[in-house]
């Protein structure tokens, strides 16, 4: 009683105990294995993502904190979290082994569980999070070469570019925000126009591709947009393709007017 410690840095969710050994020793634990020194930028740039994309939610579940304020029930029921998965490792009240050497032997598996996963969240964004973040920064800087409005970004790279662009144009002050991303797809060496989110966790996007091309593909989408090499754009109008850069390009441009 009389607990009300939260993580800080802007997050005001109350903390687990979860949440209070990771923000005792977490820049510990990922300073090891970045092979750092806990007062590195790196450090404490992942201390804060794991906090934001693995621990708060674990904090906020145990401290039974909905995720949205509305008194509405959920569109959907989700027990897949982590948080979930450990509770399942419980003993099942039907079991008829109710030792507390059972209990130890289920609590073992809820620690290989949650500890595994949560090494995993550290080396993911040691390896993989950390990189797209410089990407996205660098392709966010050179915006203007691409485009005078500042409004299409180019990755130079395919890289998870969505999880770093809302952050970062916020840290870069960029205004206007970002309308289209287009990068190459690795795997029919086409381009993509993706249309950027409202934010992280929407599907509405801030310009959705022109009603008009939507649901069309080829010739009857080239021709509809007045551009060569059309491909495709999503019914939604969040993404749409073309053979070439600088069709898609063209394809973002004239979006952007309409």
């Amino acid at each position: 009683k009389g607990f009300e410690e939260v993580f800080g840095y802007g997050f005001n969710t109350k903390l687990s105990s979860a949440g209070l050994v990771y923000k005792h020793f977490g820049k510990e634990i990922i300073a090891k294995e970045l092979q750092l020194g806990e007062d590195h930028p790196n450090v404490q740039r992942l201390f804060l993502a794991i906090y934001k994309n693995f621990m708060e939610a674990i904090d906020a579940i145990d401290n039974g904190i909905n995720q949205f304020d509305t008194d509405k029930p959920p569109r959907y029921v989700n027990t897949t979290n982590l948080s979930s998965r450990v509770g399942r490792l419980n003993l099942d009240w039907m079991d008829p082994n109710q030792s507390p050497e059972k209990e130890n032997e289920a609590f073992q598996q809820a620690m290989a569980v949650a500890g595994s996963e949560f090494l995993d969240s550290v080396r993911f964004h040691a390896k993989s999070w950390l990189p797209a973040r410089s990407i996205v920064m660098e392709c966010i800087a050179d915006r203007y070469d691409t485009d005078p409005s500042g409004e299409i970004m180019v990755l130079k790279r395919f890289t998870p570019w969505k999880l770093h662009i809302f952050e970062l144009e916020e840290e870069m002050k960029v205004d206007p925000p970002i309308k289209y991303v287009l990068y190459e797809d690795d795997r029919g060496k086409r381009w993509r126009v993706q249309a950027v989110a409202i934010s992280p966790d929407r599907f509405e996007s801030r310009k959705p591709l022109p009603a008009q091309w939507r649901g069309l593909t080829d010739d009857e989408l080239s021709k509809e947009a007045g551009i060569p090499g059309c491909i495709f754009v999503h019914i939604s109008g969040f993404t749409g393709g073309n053979q070439t850069y600088e069709g898609a390009l063209a394809m973002a441009r004239t979006a952007l007017k309409i």
